[in-house]
């Protein structure tokens, strides 16, 4: 509990005790033989100043700012009328509830913020910088890309980097929710805002730290609230006219009566006090926000950021996914399964595509020089032209030597047999003539399947998958992991066409997702309803065109998503209804004088905690 509402709390206990004391007194008859009215005013004006004053000093600010509807108006009015028709009890009784309901909902903002504050301690206060021999404790921002930072054990890693010495456990549990360590040695890439184990570190900086992890997590956290559901919008909208509204009702409930009907002014004014305090918008202005609130604050304890409620909100409305292979359903770990040489051996056959990709820095070229096992001599090697979406042309000894898919076979004329086998089929010719095929496959990242039978479980109609592999290797894929639509072969600017392609077929309640996590993703991360990026292994450029990040790179996470998000609709909706629902049937009662002051409390105060309550269910996956 926050020192301002153990202050509040402070003041419930004391006007509460105050208020008991004098409602015994009056129940008691101990104050009927006081001859002047206002000796009574005084003695009930005390626990209620002490329990409202901050609420009648809000609201004549707000009031000299031209900001006049809001909450603390409708309480202020309302209990001003109840110590002007002589109802002191009911007026302290509305003001000691209403400040109940507001610790309540002031808790229950703590709770929600609790995870997300957690994830804001991420942020490291200073790095270890080896200057000379010696360390020294300099602001993270200071260190430049290049810098050898030390992160002895225990302490928080403050930038991107590469260990260049030392091994040690590292706990990314702030970031990915993971709860077991990750080991790090020489040679492994490590994130900013983890905590080191029980090993010291030697860390190469790879990025500033504008540029690193915990800078843009921090970044993404922060803007969240700002990005509002349409569900929330229509609440704050609602209210901005909601408010006038029942406030000039109020007024004419108690002016107009009287004077068409003559006399009985103290009795109408009542129930204009009794509709203001039923009519305020707490229950909703509090919970609807909150929940959304919560249901991020559940999302990140599980490692995944969502950049704003209405990207939550879009969540519960998915009805197709889209997957990018690579790196996302698979580990994009690519490995030579079969080398088919056509009248060459096989090691002349991998030596010359191995020094053919020698300049490359893509997947398939690394697995080919992984598996050549030897350094290259790229002595031998001319400058390769890159051919878009085909593949390479170089020069290998003096020789044009041709390494592709079968589109460059084909338009370069050049005869040779098609290979049948799974994976991903690298061509390679050399002066016109075919030299055979290298078989490249991916294997299946660990949960990819659950997470795809998982989504349809929760209620995903349809999961695409797309690639720029074969057909045949990506249909095995496919089969193995239970999708529903293949498209391969594509080239990077086909995916967006693909995806616009899905989104025309959907229906006006229906959303689309996309996952991804290349540079190659960004265009289709920001045209799908909502871009989900692998945060842990995914591009910058990934990570910022989209609207959810998965830390850990962990798939089966969306299906969690998609319940937290339902979950969290559901309880916006269930507060919704319950609150407007509440309202109206004490607001009829009251105007018809069926309702006191103690039911008009109920439909304030104790809507608005009920409905705190039932947001804060939320916080919970």
């Amino acid at each position: 509990m926050t020192k301002k509402q153990k202050k509040t709390l402070v003041r419930i206990l004391v006007s509460a005790v105050l208020f008991l004391g004098l409602f015994i007194c009056e129940h008691a008859g101990l104050f009927e033989n006081i001859s002047y009215p206002w000796v009574l005013f005084v003695i009930y004006l005390v626990p209620y100043l002490v329990i409202g004053y901050d609420i009648i000093y809000k609201a004549a600010r707000n009031i000299s700012h031209g900001q006049i509807f809001d909450e603390n108006f409708l309480m202020m009015i309302a209990t001003f009328g109840a110590f002007g028709v002589r109802e002191y009890s009911e007026a302290v009784a509305v003001m000691l509830f209403y400040q109940v309901g507001e610790l309540f909902q002031s808790y229950a903002v703590g709770k929600s913020r609790q995870s997300i504050s957690d994830m804001m301690n991420i942020c490291p206060e200073y790095a270890n910088l080896e200057i000379d021999g010696r360390l020294e404790q300099v602001d993270p921002d200071e260190v430049s890309v290049g810098s050898i930072i030390v992160i002895k054990p225990g302490e928080r890693i403050p930038l991107d980097g590469v260990v260049t010495e030392g091994e040690s456990l590292i706990d990314t549990a702030a970031l990915t929710g993971e709860s077991v360590p990750r080991r790090a040695a020489a040679g492994d890439g490590v994130i900013s805002g983890c905590v080191n184990g029980s090993g010291t570190l030697k860390v190469q900086v790879s990025k500033e730290f504008d540029d690193s992890t915990v800078a843009k997590i921090l970044e993404l956290v922060e803007n969240a609230s700002s990005k509002k559901a349409k569900v929330e919008n229509f609440i704050t909208r609602f209210a901005k006219y909601y408010t006038p509204a029942v406030t000039i009702g109020a007024v004419l409930l108690a002016v107009l009566p009287p004077l068409l009907l003559g006399g009985g002014w103290g009795e109408w004014i009542q129930r204009a006090c009794i509709f203001l305090v039923i009519s305020c918008p707490c229950a909703l202005v509090i919970s609807v926000p909150l929940g959304f609130f919560g249901g991020i604050g559940a999302a990140s304890r599980i490692g995944v950021l969502v950049k704003g409620s209405n990207y939550l909100e879009a969540v519960a409305e998915m009805t197709t996914i889209v997957f990018d292979k690579t790196g996302t359903l698979t580990k994009g770990e690519f490995k030579v399964q079969e080398i088919l040489p056509e009248g060459c051996t096989k090691e002349e056959l991998l030596e010359m595509t191995a020094l053919g990709e020698g300049f490359s820095n893509h997947p398939i070229a690394g697995s080919i020089k992984e598996a050549y096992g030897k350094e290259p001599d790229m002595n031998r090697v001319g400058q390769a032209e890159e051919i878009a979406g085909h593949g390479i042309c170089v020069p290998v000894d003096g020789a044009e030597v041709l390494i592709g898919n079968e589109k460059l076979m084909k338009a370069k004329g050049i005869a040779f047999i098609p290979c049948q086998s799974a994976g991903t089929i690298v061509y390679v010719a050399r002066e016109g003539k075919s030299c055979g095929a290298i078989v490249i496959s991916d294997s299946v990242k660990d949960g990819a399947k659950e997470a795809i039978r998982d989504m349809k479980q929760v209620g995903v109609k349809k999961c695409v998958m797309l690639t720029g592999d074969r057909l045949k290797a990506a249909e095995a894929a496919a089969g193995e992991l239970g999708i529903d639509e293949v498209h391969a072969e594509l080239l990077p600017g086909d995916k967006v066409s693909i995806v616009e392609q899905l989104l025309t077929s959907q229906k006006e309640k229906e959303r689309l997702a996309f996952a991804g996590d290349g540079i190659n993703d960004a265009p289709v991360l920001t045209r799908a309803d909502i871009g989900i990026a692998m945060g842990s292994m995914g591009s910058d450029a990934a990570i910022e065109a989209a609207d959810v990040v998965l830390m850990d790179d962990d798939v089966r996470k969306i299906a969690s998503v998609v319940k937290i998000s339902r979950k969290t609709l559901r309880i916006v909706k269930q507060n919704i209804v319950f609150a407007l629902g509440v309202k109206a049937l004490v607001l009829i009662l009251g105007a018809f004088g069926m309702a006191n002051m103690w039911e008009a409390v109920f439909a304030d105060v104790g809507v608005s905690v009920i409905a705190i309550l039932n947001a804060m269910r939320a916080l919970k996956e």
